[in-house]
Parts: C-alpha cells; structure tokens; sequence
C-alpha cells in the first residue's frame, strides 16, 4: 500500500501537523492489557519508586506507537510506513491524578530517498523533556 500524500507535493522541510497525546494511569492499564506488559513499573507507583522511577511510566512502545500516530494520520496509510525507529531518552511519568501526562509530538520531512519514499524525522516530548531520540520513519507515498 501506498500513502495518499503524492510524492511529488512533498519537500524536505515540510511540517507534519503536530499532535498531543493524553496519557492516564487508566490507560496505561488499558495498554497492559492489550500487550500483555504487566511490568509494575507502569502500574504500581511504590515498585516504581523502589527502582527509581520518579513515578509510574508509560510503556515505551506504547510512546513510540502514539507517536507514530503524527506520521500515519498525515500519510493515510499506516501500511506507507516500511521503516520506523526510535531510542528511548526519558520516560513519560504519569502522575496519578486526573490529568496524567501528555505526550506532545512533531514531525517534518528530512529527506526525499529513492522509490517514492521520505524520511519524516519525529521529535516527542512530555513535560518538556525529550522522551524519544533518534525517531525516525520511512514512508513510500504515491
């Protein structure tokens, strides 16, 4: 499958539309459930502390999966993505309280690459920190 944003129309630089991600304890709970990742880091705040956590944090690949959300909604097709990657830098703490954290992330395109294809490069931050480094996708559009 093909992204719907032709390749043509695209330049390097260009800004992907920014989006923001709320992040519950509720969620994090929800997320467990459907990856099987019942680590107490991401649910029980005394064993996160314990290992020296600030708090309770979200799962990583639940951080990359939102984040990837920016590029998926702009291209059209989540098949378009035929690469992604990230690194970890910081964990997203995740207050128990009725707000949680956000995620808050943006993208542009970095290079137009051969066969159709651009890497976007993504930045993702919660509480103003950067909590993904190195993120970048691979997207074939049509």
């Amino acid at each position: 499958m093909t992204a719907k944003i032709a390749y043509a129309d695209v330049e390097v630089g260009t800004e992907l539309p920014a989006q923001s991600f709320p992040v519950t304890r509720a969620t994090l709970v929800q997320y467990a459930g459907a990856s099987g990742d019942f680590n107490p880091i991401h649910w029980n705040e005394k064993f996160a502390v314990e290992v020296g956590l600030p708090d309770v944090i979200a799962h990583g690949m639940f951080t990359m999966a939102e984040a990837i959300r920016v590029v998926t909604d702009w291209a059209g097709d989540p098949g378009a993505v035929v690469e992604y990657g990230v690194r970890f830098t910081k964990p997203v703490v995740v207050p128990n309280d009725d707000k949680g954290a956000l995620i808050e992330v943006s993208a542009k395109v970095a290079a137009k690459l051969d066969d159709q294809r651009v890497r976007v490069d993504l930045t993702a931050t919660s509480a103003g920190q950067k909590v993904l480094g190195m993120s970048r996708a691979v997207v074939r559009l049509a």
